[in-house]
């Protein structure tokens, strides 16, 4: 059969960097660090005490009180970055078929807030449960594609996709196959998280995953760097409207890239470590390549997982050596994680609005908070350290893994 082409016609994002697009990629282009001092609880006993925070997000500037109790904080955002999107999409009209329109709405954790307030109490309590009544679907992780669908009687398929910090990115694989094969016309896609908390940044510093640079925050995340040492964790959420190409045009949408193909693998490797070789991540950017139908030597950008850990920031240039060859060394690479953190579950979302706005605009984001070259790294790759790089971009791929192996890349394309 035909494959129908798909294509984006909206974007909204409530991130570290800033609450809407335009105030994300603004900072995005200059370099700009989310990382400050955690605000959200107290962290005086951890290891870490710093993140990538949302700055000034009131949720009663986006629902009345009452309803805001119904939601997590994940959802919060998730809903905002949301409405961002059909808002931009005009995907809200009434002459919309809205029983051909889907959404599929990720997050790694869900609730967590939610539950380790709930258990909490609890355990401070008598022994007397005393839940709240909204505890499970504040909590569960495929509540926000529900109010999503329920806000604008959106009626399509409708779930959410939970692969750690690929959900988002898998979500959109899904939307993108949804569409192509004739199941749906649109699809309000992306992801949400919000572990910015204790049992969050708790449970990664008993992994050793996030840094500890308390001196000097805005400088922990390091992709690259020889002195890296681990992530730095983020919150916020952005979504997408993916859209059939036919329908989009029709109804005057719009169009900021094409979905040129998606492709999936795992490393069975390691529960939390990527394979030494990156050899899952190299599959899956083969996969994409494949999908997408196009040539190694067309691929302009890639904005790497990139997360600033040990292990991971050297198997991924292993990965696109590999499969890319000579021409990797003309592939501008970036990692926008060293601006607004690591979003978790959301990562693919924000990440991949970096990509296609990247795309758009001709502009590669910078890898910022490069100081000291690792020599374990190939350094004839071009990271686009410290400052944004204009080059034309035709095709661009984004990269994101989850712990378990998962392995998820997206290539975008200009609409031509």
């Amino acid at each position: 059969m035909e494959l129908r082409r798909v294509v984006v016609t909206g974007l909204g994002a409530v991130t570290p960097l800033g609450n809407n697009v335009p105030e994300y990629w603004d900072a995005l282009l200059n370099g700009v660090s989310g990382a400050a001092e955690i605000t959200r609880f107290d962290h005086s006993k951890f290891k870490t005490h710093f993140a990538c925070e949302v700055k000034d997000f009131n949720p009663l500037d986006h629902f009345d009180r009452k309803e805001a109790r119904k939601y997590d904080l994940f959802a919060k955002f998730g809903l905002v970055a949301a409405y961002q999107a059909v808002t931009d999409s005009k995907l809200d009209d009434e002459s919309i078929d809205k029983e051909r329109v889907g959404v599929i709405w990720a997050s790694g954790i869900g609730g967590l807030e939610t539950f380790a307030k709930e258990v909490g109490d609890y355990a401070k309590g008598d022994g007397t449960p005393r839940y709240n009544p909204f505890f499970i679907p504040k909590m569960i992780a495929d509540i926000t594609a529900g109010h999503i669908s329920i806000k604008y009687g959106f009626q399509g398929p409708n779930f959410a996709t939970v692969s750690a910090c690929a959900s988002s990115a898998n979500a959109m694989a899904d939307a993108f196959n949804y569409i192509r094969l004739g199941h749906a016309d649109a699809f309000v896609v992306g992801g949400s998280e919000a572990a910015v908390n204790s049992p969050g940044v708790g449970g990664f510093n008993a992994m050793h995953a996030i840094s500890t640079r308390n001196d000097d925050p805005k400088t922990g995340s390091r992709p690259f760097d020889k002195d890296r040492d681990g992530f730095v964790i983020g919150e916020g959420g952005a979504g997408l409207v993916f859209e059939e190409y036919e329908h989009a045009i029709a109804r005057g949408a719009t169009i900021y890239a094409e979905v040129a193909g998606a492709g999936l693998s795992a490393d069975a490797f390691h529960m939390t470590s990527p394979h030494p070789e990156g050899h899952g991540a190299m599959l899956a950017m083969k996969w994409a390549m494949k999908d997408a139908g196009l040539e190694l030597t067309q691929m302009d950008h890639i904005n790497t997982h990139g997360t600033s850990t040990p292990l991971g920031d050297l198997a991924e240039p292993k990965a696109i050596v590999t499969l890319y060859g000579e021409h990797a060394y003309d592939i501008s690479i970036n990692s926008t994680k060293s601006m607004t953190g690591h979003l978790l579950g959301a990562a693919g979302a924000v990440e991949a609005i970096a990509t296609i706005l990247a795309v758009k605009n001709d502009i590669v984001p910078p890898t910022i908070n490069h100081f000291e070259t690792d020599p374990n790294i190939d350094q004839k790759l071009d990271f686009t350290f410290n400052i944004a790089k204009k080059r034309t971009i035709d095709v661009a791929l984004s990269n994101t893994f989850g712990f378990g192996g998962h392995n998820a890349s997206l290539i975008f394309k200009k609409n031509k």
